[in-house]
Order: C-alpha cells, then structure tokens, then sequence
C-alpha cells in the first residue's frame, strides 16, 4: 500500500510563492511517477505537473509554465511543488497522486492509483 500526504496549502496574496510537498511511504519509489493536480470549485480536476521518480522526464500543465517548479527529494521520499508568481486563478485544492510507470509520464488523472488527502491553495487578489 502506497500513502500519500500532502501539506504546504495556504492563504497568500496574489504574486506570492508556496511550497507544497508530497510525503511518499509505503514502498521503493524508484519506479513511480508522482504527480500534481488540482481541483477548483466547480471545475474538473486538472493536471499540473509531474516527476518521474529519478527526475530523467518532468511534464508541466502549459497554465503554469515558469511559474511553477516540480522536484524530488529521493532520500525523504518527497515531492514538492514551487509555485511562484500565484494567480487568484491556481486557488484549488492541490493533490498529490502516484502510479507505477516504470520510466513514463501521464497526465490523465484516470493513470494514477494512489492519491493523497489534498492541500487547500487560495490566492487572495
């Protein structure tokens, strides 16, 4: 069973930066793709950015280009998210999924199998 947590959500002010971070456990990660995305209310859930578990292949959603940063901590079993120059637009709940992908990238929701609790994410303009 693979656990996912999330925590680094807040409230902060239009142009502001977080960090969010994806605390993995419960197996070897070596081969796993983890993933942002985020859910709006109201709206669909949507891919924001993802790792493979060595770092070799990172995707990002083209909303967030240069203003967001993936990467990964292999020794903490982490992954974060830098989200800087934040909109009243990137307000969401942010989660934090993962699947067995042996090297490849997905963006669909419907690829990942573990997924974590969600982060809450709100940019005040």
């Amino acid at each position: 069973q693979v656990q996912l947590v999330e925590s680094g959500g807040s409230l902060v002010q239009s142009g502001g930066s977080l960090r969010l971070s994806c605390a993995a456990s419960g197996r070897t990660f070596s081969a796993y793709t983890v993933a942002w995305f985020r859910q709006a209310i109201g709206k669909e859930r949507e891919f924001v950015a993802a790792t493979t578990w060595g770092g070799s292949r990172i995707s990002y959603a083209d909303s967030v280009k240069g203003r967001f940063a993936i990467s990964r901590d292999n020794a903490e079993n982490t992954v974060y998210l830098q989200m800087d120059v934040l909109k009243p637009e990137d307000t969401a709940v942010y989660y934090c999924a993962a699947y067995l992908a042996f090297g490849a990238i997905s963006t669909t929701s419907g690829t990942y199998v573990y997924w974590g609790q969600g982060t809450q994410v709100t940019v005040s303009s």
